[in-house]
């Protein structure tokens, strides 16, 4: 069984955030992969199914972004699983918008959701990095990161979503290059 972590902040007026992007990738996964229904567990709400033959258990923490370690080590702790099994989906200021990259381990880049996981379970999990922009000044980055999708930038939203969700098979097979081509091919379209 693999995890995988869509990273937010909880309640309707954060739904639009870029900073909820990787929350935003789990609901597409789950309604495009046909995945059972929501259930409260690990404070959060999980979604059990299949992705091509692997077993994934989508996990939305109901934390804080900064409180995210908690939800998602405790769904590790239940599954007996290691972070071998655990893939993030999470904004990132240093990807050009709606790039996405996968990427093992590494630093957290100052991202609150990151690091709480980093804190609970340490670095060594895969991450699905998906590009939001850097605002251009770091006194922008705040309200940018926190912002709304703007209406023009709603179809490249939908087209990276879409992409990420069709190729999420490549994704569950361990195929990181292949997931990230494909997803990047489809962008082109």
């Amino acid at each position: 069984m693999q995890i995988w972590v869509g990273l937010r902040n909880p309640g309707p007026k954060y739904a639009m955030h870029r900073h909820n992007v990787g929350f935003m990738a789990i609901d597409v996964l789950a309604d495009m992969h046909g995945f059972g229904s929501v259930q409260k567990k690990f404070q959060g709400w999980v979604q059990e199914g299949k992705i091509g033959s692997e077993k994934i258990l989508l996990l939305k923490p109901a934390t804080y972004m900064n409180e995210s370690g908690r939800s998602v080590g405790e769904a590790l702790r239940f599954y007996k699983l290691g972070t071998n099994a655990l893939t993030v989906f999470h904004d990132e200021l240093d990807l050009a918008p709606f790039k996405v990259k996968v990427k093992q381990g590494g630093g957290t880049a100052g991202h609150n959701g990151l690091r709480s996981i980093d804190r609970h379970l340490g670095p060594d999990f895969r991450r699905v990095r998906i590009g939001i922009g850097h605002p251009g000044h770091k006194d922008r980055v705040h309200s940018h990161v926190l912002g709304n999708y703007a209406k023009s930038e709603q179809d490249g939203l939908a087209n990276m979503l879409g992409a990420i969700g069709a190729e999420a098979e490549w994704l569950a097979q361990g195929d990181d290059p292949r997931f990230m081509s494909d997803v990047a091919l489809r962008m082109q379209e």
